[in-house]
């Protein structure tokens, strides 16, 4: 059975860190990610990583504060999150898609399995 298992988390000073844990049963996939959803608003990107090789991708709301990472021994997929700031408060999903189709990674409807998400606050 496929399954992407999050951890990670919870409530966070605003400049402060966290990190994100995905773990990948299953199967191996092309591509993962991270996209997050705030209160009242769409499911946006926030990261993503080619498995094979490693080349990432940073909205530009996060380059520079968050690293995406993965462990291939472990098909452990990360997030860690520094400088976090208010506006970082949303439930955070990791993604996998198994299509190498990199171009799309920003595109949610590109993924095939979703985690269950967990939720990120970050107190002014």
């Amino acid at each position: 059975q496929v399954q992407l298992v999050e951890s990670g988390g919870g409530l966070v000073q605003a400049g402060g860190s966290t990190r994100l844990s995905c773990v990948v049963s299953g199967r191996t996939f092309s591509t993962m990610a991270w996209f997050r959803q705030a209160p009242g608003k769409e499911r946006e990107f926030v990261a993503a990583i080619m498995w094979a090789g490693g080349t990432t991708d940073y909205d530009d709301s996060v380059k520079g504060r968050f690293t995406i990472s993965r462990d291939n021994a472990k098909n452990t997929m990360a997030l860690q999150m520094t400088s976090l700031k208010p506006e970082d408060t949303a439930v955070y999903y990791c993604a996998a898609g198994r299509a190498s189709r990199w171009y799309r990674r920003r595109v949610d409807d590109e993924y095939d399995m979703w985690g269950q998400g967990t939720q990120v606050t970050v107190s002014a």
